[in-house]
C-alpha cells in the first residue's frame, strides 16, 4: 500500500487502520527475531535456560539492563554485540511502528494548511 503524496487527500481512516496493523505486524516481526537472536545467543554462550534467555534478552532490548552476569569471555563478547545491535534495534521498531501516526499527523496538517493558500 502505497502512501499518499502531500497534495493527494488524506487516505480514509479504514485505509489508516490497514496501513497501521501492517506496519505494528513488521514491528513484531522485528520484535520476534530480535528477541529470538538473544535467547539463543544466551542459551548458547552463556549456558542460560530458555526461560532466563528469554528474560535476559526481553530486559538487555528494552534498555532495562542485564540480569545475569556473564562469566565466559564469549558470553561476555555476545551480550556486548546484543546490547549495541538492542539499541539499534529498539529505535527502528519505534521508527516503525509510529511511523503511519506521523505520516498521517503531518498530510492531516499539510492538507490544512494547503487549502488555506
Amino acid at each position: 500500500m502505497k502512501l499518499e503524496h502531500r497534495r493527494q487527500k488524506v487516505a480514509p481512516l479504514s485505509h489508516f487502520f490497514v496501513r497501521l496493523g501492517r506496519y505494528s505486524l513488521f514491528a513484531l516481526a522485528l520484535i520476534v527475531f530480535s528477541v529470538g537472536i538473544g535467547m539463543v545467543g544466551y542459551h548458547y554462550f552463556a549456558a542460560l535456560s530458555w526461560l532466563d534467555s528469554f528474560h535476559m534478552a526481553c530486559m538487555i532490548l528494552t534498555g532495562m539492563g542485564p540480569v545475569v552476569e556473564m562469566k565466559t569471555t564469549e558470553a561476555k563478547l555476545f551480550s556486548s554485540f546484543y546490547a549495541l545491535y538492542s539499541g539499534i534495534a529498539f529505535l527502528s521498531i519505534t521508527a516503525v511502528f509510529f511511523a503511519p501516526i506521523i505520516h498521517r499527523l503531518l498530510h492531516i496538517l499539510q492538507v490544512e494548511r494547503g487549502e488555506e493558500n
